[in-house]
C-alpha cells in the first residue's frame, strides 16, 4: 500500500488519544520509546477490548482511513475476532492491533506496569514496560526477535541507570 510508505506515529497516536482509546504501545515502537535503538515503520498497540474502547478505536480507525492489506475497510467486530493480530494500513503508516500479545493476558495485564512516556507534541501514550517487552519477545522465539530481546534484557540489567540517562538526554 502506498500509504504505508508514510510513517507518522504522532498522527497515529494523536488520533487514538483524540478518540480516548484505551491502549498500550507495544512492539518495536514501544521498545524505542523505552530506549532501544531500533528502527520501526509502524505502531503496534494492545487495546482494551471493553466495548466502549473498541467503539472508540473503530472511530479512530475511520479517521485514519484504516484498511486491511487487501485494501478493504476495517470492520473491527468482524476483522479482529479469532485473530491474534490485525495488520492495517493507514494514511499515517502501518498499525498493528494485538488484543492479547503472546505471553500476556492483554491490555489489563500490560497497563499495570506501563508508563506514560512524553514523546512530544503533547502526547504521553502508555508504553509497555521493558519487562513486559522481554516477556513478549521471549515467548515468540522468532529469529528476528533475538537481537531485540538481547537489547531489552540489557536494558533491564542497566535498570534505573539507563532510565535516568534517557530522561536527561545522556548517552550510556
Amino acid at each position: 500500500m502506498a500509504a504505508d510508505d508514510r510513517f507518522d506515529p504522532y498522527t497515529l497516536l494523536a488520533t487514538l488519544e483524540r478518540h480516548l482509546v484505551a491502549y498500550v504501545v507495544i512492539g518495536a515502537l514501544g521498545r524505542v520509546l523505552q530506549g532501544s535503538g531500533e528502527i520501526t515503520n509502524g505502531v503496534d498497540i494492545c487495546p482494551s477490548t471493553h466495548p466502549e474502547s473498541m467503539r472508540r478505536l473503530g472511530l479512530a480507525l475511520t479517521d485514519l482511513n484504516a484498511r486491511r492489506p487487501n485494501g478493504k475497510p476495517v470492520v473491527l467486530e468482524r476483522d479482529l475476532v479469532g485473530r491474534p493480530l490485525l495488520e492495517l494500513g493507514t494514511d499515517a503508516g502501518e498499525l498493528k492491533i494485538v488484543p492479547e500479545p503472546p505471553g500476556t493476558r492483554g491490555y489489563d495485564d500490560l497497563r499495570r506496569r506501563a508508563r506514560h512516556e512524553p514523546i512530544g507534541q503533547g502526547l504521553r501514550p502508555q508504553v509497555a514496560s521493558v519487562d513486559d517487552h522481554a516477556r513478549m519477545l521471549s515467548v515468540l522465539s522468532r529469529d528476528e526477535d533475538r537481537q531485540p530481546l538481547r537489547t531489552v534484557q540489557r536494558m533491564i540489567e542497566l535498570g534505573p541507570e539507563i532510565s535516568r540517562g534517557l530522561h536527561r538526554g545522556i548517552d550510556i
